[in-house]
């Protein structure tokens, strides 16, 4: 088990899967390996990273990856879970059992990112019955020290805690160009802080997510009612109390979605209790397996963009 209980220092996750989408449609898929493979996801990730490390001076990094991306204990409490990204069923009903849809040239290069940081030396994490989101919850509930978590999803802004020190880094334009999310951020766009934000997201829904959401409260509406109850028990006591001032259209609409209100909370909220594997989360100063990692850079062609992460490193 991974314990941080002596670690004081400032810890980076990276939701990996969201940074090489991004770098796959950010960078030009004519970024090839000499066997004319595609790298631009590889090659775009690892430019992510140098600028990262550069910019924020990481003490610990870990990349977080998704062992399992729609985990069957989430899928038996609301079925159209991600449903819509499946590529295609097993019939095996078991979790694993469903692909998520990806373009054809971005899935073969996740094993060579994988490859690249196992060489490099940078910990890679996934846990078998648990997205990447689930790894970074547990991680960043366990750091003692400071906590900057780098993904372009919104679901991970429920961890954000000015007084421990964690905050979001959300890509805006590649990861040049970040929003620094914390609580006076999220109060402004959303008028929640950390904790509140899973009663938001579940009340508002989530389409790419597969979460219905409640019928004709958007984010506003969410917003606005957790402002007036203060959170969802709130909420759902005022539902069921007539001197309440919820509009008639609204008491009838939330009374409707108890069945969904009722295990919304533990599909959108990360986990907490992922069994995580000792891992060394140290930032590498240089490669693990130097021989390794030639081969890799010769193989994929991935020269300069490599070079310059070995080199920020080394800092």
């Amino acid at each position: 088990m991974w314990d941080v209980t002596q670690r004081t220092d400032r810890l980076m996750l990276l939701d990996t899967a969201s940074l090489y989408f991004r770098a796959y449609f950010g960078v030009p898929d004519s970024v090839k390996a000499p066997d004319g493979t595609p790298v631009n996801a590889v090659r775009g990730l690892l430019e992510f990273i140098t600028r990262l490390v550069h910019d924020h001076h990481p003490d610990s990094l870990v990349a977080c990856m998704d062992a399992d991306w729609r985990p069957q204990w989430r899928v038996d409490l609301i079925p159209s879970y991600k449903a819509h990204r499946v590529a295609q069923e097993t019939g095996t009903g078991q979790s694993g059992s469903s692909t998520e849809e990806i373009p054809d040239t971005l899935s073969p290069q996740v094993p060579i990112i994988e490859d690249v940081l196992d060489a490099v030396g940078i910990a890679r994490v996934g846990v078998e019955g648990y997205e990447a989101d689930d790894v970074i919850g547990t991680f960043t509930g366990r750091a003692t020290g400071p906590v900057d978590i780098v993904t372009g999803d919104r679901d991970l802004y429920q961890l954000v805690d000015d007084a421990r020190e964690r905050r979001v880094l959300y890509p805006l334009k590649g990861v040049g160009t970040l929003q620094v999310t914390d609580e006076e951020l999220l109060r402004e766009k959303y008028g929640v802080d950390g904790s509140g934000y899973v009663d938001l997201a579940l009340l508002r829904g989530d389409p790419s997510d597969g979460l219905p959401g409640v019928p004709g409260i958007g984010e506003k509406t969410a917003a606005k009612l957790l402002a007036q109850f203060g959170d969802l028990a709130g909420i759902m006591a005022a539902v069921d109390d007539p001197k309440s001032k919820l509009t008639p259209s609204q008491r009838k609409r939330l009374d409707e979605s108890r069945p969904y209100i009722a295990v919304a909370p533990t599909v959108v909220r990360v986990a907490g209790d992922v069994p995580l594997p000792d891992v060394d989360t140290a930032l590498p100063r240089e490669a693990r397996d130097p021989a390794a990692l030639d081969k890799l850079a010769e193989r994929w062609g991935l020269g300069g963009s490599l070079q310059r992460l070995l080199t920020t490193l080394e800092r």
